[in-house]
């Protein structure tokens, strides 16, 4: 009894599938034995697909603007939110301290200016006695040596005059370019170190929008004649490419571009590098797996013909650089191979 049960559910299998040969032989004999594939020139079936990448607008600066000088802030001259200019006037630190200390060191250059002038006279006065046998030539020689040292004497006290003036020019903090002042951090009678943050700014008028992008859209990027910035409510701003990053980001796997704005944004406005690929792109539903490679098949001479696309992705078009009218398989490449003969459906 189980055995013809079970010769009854093989035979119900069978069936089908008899058919189903004989179908395939019969249209196999139709066609000469060649499989039935749909075929366009590479030109008409090409695309070119619109990439994205997430994107925001930074400053090209942003300084933290610190005491150079230690003192106590007498006053601050602009607030959170305001617009400098460069060399505009930010805070003041005392500065009695730092100008006493420039005025001892005029004071010292004057009397070393002094010492040297008589010291001048005193080895041309030497020279003169020396020439008359009044003095030995060891006389003349300590003068010398003795303008010599004044003279080094007065390069030092410069020196120091000149580091008195840089220390009492510090105690005005200054902006370092125009800007927009993003935080003060400076507050009147404060006692401040050197390295204390006052303000902080963002540079205004030179911004740059930085996107990550996939490195095997870099290329795409490059040949890209629109590049734009989506910056959401149906703004969008055209851009031109700057630069490209010379190495890969850890772990996101992306590369920094910088890209510039071709008309206002503000800085920190986040939204979608757009642009559309320049190279012809073969559509994703083309593309077949063959020996663990991705490629598209096209037919010449009457046979099918597989072209393996490096740095191809499943679900994804990917550039391809095939003469226009390459007949390329649209339809049926499911089933073929490399070599196996095709007849073209009108």
């Amino acid at each position: 009894m189980k055995l013809r049960r079970c010769l009854a559910v093989f035979s119900s299998c069978l069936g089908p599938l008899l058919w189903f040969g004989t179908a395939q032989a019969q249209s196999a004999s139709v066609h000469g034995g060649a499989a039935m594939v749909q075929v366009r020139p590479f030109g008409d079936v090409a695309v070119r697909p619109q990439r994205e990448a997430p994107a925001a607008v930074v400053a090209r600066n942003q300084a933290r603007v610190a005491a150079e000088v230690a003192g106590t802030v007498l006053r601050w001259r602009v607030d959170a939110g305001a617009s400098v200019r460069r060399g505009d006037l930010l805070a003041e630190i005392d500065p009695t301290d730092f100008r006493l200390e420039r005025d001892r060191a005029q004071a010292a250059l004057q009397a070393t200016l002094a010492r040297v002038s008589l010291a001048q006279t005193q080895l041309q006065r030497t020279r003169e006695l020396v020439a008359q046998n009044f003095l030995s030539q060891e006389a003349l020689n300590q003068r010398e040596t003795e303008l010599k040292l004044m003279q080094a004497e007065l390069a030092a006290n410069r020196a120091q005059l000149a580091t008195a003036e840089r220390a009492l020019a510090r105690t005005r903090i200054t902006a370092p370019f125009a800007a927009t002042v993003s935080q003060r951090l400076a507050q009147a009678g404060e006692y401040v170190a050197p390295g204390t943050v006052l303000y902080v700014l963002t540079e205004t008028g030179a911004v740059e929008v930085s996107a990550q992008v996939a490195p095997d859209d870099v290329a795409g990027l490059r040949s890209a004649g629109d590049p734009r910035f989506d910056a959401g409510g149906g703004r969008t701003v055209a851009l031109k490419l700057l630069r490209v990053a010379g190495a890969v980001t850890a772990p996101a796997r992306t590369v920094e571009v910088r890209l510039a704005p071709q008309e206002a944004v503000l800085p920190g406005t986040e939204g979608r590098l757009l642009w559309t690929e320049d190279r012809a792109h073969l559509p994703p539903a083309l593309i077949v797996r063959r020996e663990r490679r991705l490629g598209v098949f096209t037919v010449a001479e009457g046979r099918a013909r597989f072209v393996p696309l490096p740095g191809a992705q499943e679900g994804r078009a990917v550039a391809a650089t095939l003469p226009a009218d390459t007949p390329v398989v649209i339809s049926g490449q499911a089933t073929l191979q490399d070599g196996t003969p095709v007849s073209i459906e009108r």
